[in-house]
């Protein structure tokens, strides 16, 4: 049985998401299934998230047991299942009910949920780590620094995030005609000021080139949450 979206009517936006998702989500499933075959570069800041994060507390090699990592934005899960394959305790949320029902299906082993970003249904300091792949692109300039709160919120101290997002190549927030619904584009630095302000210290920063069936460059930032 489908879950009902906890996205509340103040937002309009949320719903617009998540409704332009679950009319899309088989077809985007399928063509995000492989996405990361053909991507080193974003596997590599994936690994160097992975390995932060499971040493984030002290680690299984010092004696302490990771927190778990949380995949916000997660979509069909085949990015949850990345990290789970690189040694975390990953889970996945996501607006879209739709897109959650694909992520149980294809991946039973693991947790998802229906939820919102901004609203997490979890303690303080619970999470060793986020990753928002590409899942705050859709979200209106105004709203992103209650989601960087909330997300240092719900991550321990010393706890890391892992942004991917769509660069403005120098210009300013642009939104774009995303295939799925309105999102924007982020000059790096001003995305990397907006997490400074909430309290994240960046750790480090990836801008890769688009490929040929790429239309934007893409930004990539890695960073921790301060005391």
């Amino acid at each position: 049985m489908t879950e009902p979206s906890p996205y509340p009517s103040s937002s309009p936006y949320l719903r617009t998401t998540a409704d332009a998702y679950d009319a899309v989500a088989v077809r985007y499933a399928e063509f995000v299934r492989d996405s990361l075959d053909a991507l080193p570069l974003d596997r590599a800041m994936l690994a160097a998230f992975a390995e932060l994060a499971l040493t984030s507390r002290g680690g299984p090699g010092a004696g302490a047991v990771a927190g778990p990592v949380a995949e916000l934005g997660c979509g069909p899960g085949h990015m949850t299942a990345h990290l789970r394959d690189l040694g975390l305790d990953a889970f996945g949320v996501d607006l879209s009910p739709v897109m959650i029902d694909l992520a149980r299906e294809a991946h039973p082993d693991l947790r998802f949920a229906v939820g919102s970003m901004d609203a997490l249904d979890l303690a303080d300091g619970e999470l060793s780590g986020i990753l928002s792949w590409y899942s705050v692109i859709h979200t209106p300039p105004r709203e992103i620094p209650s989601y960087f709160a909330e997300f240092r919120r719900v991550l321990a101290p010393g706890g890391h995030l892992l942004l991917a997002f769509f660069e403005s190549e120098g210009g300013p927030v642009t939104a774009f005609d995303h295939k799925v619904t309105t999102a924007y584009r982020w000059p790096i630095d001003g995305l990397a000021g907006l997490a400074r302000d909430a309290g994240f210290v960046e750790i480090g920063r990836m801008l890769r080139e688009p490929r040929q069936d790429e239309r934007y460059r893409r930004g990539h930032l890695l960073m921790r949450r301060g005391e």
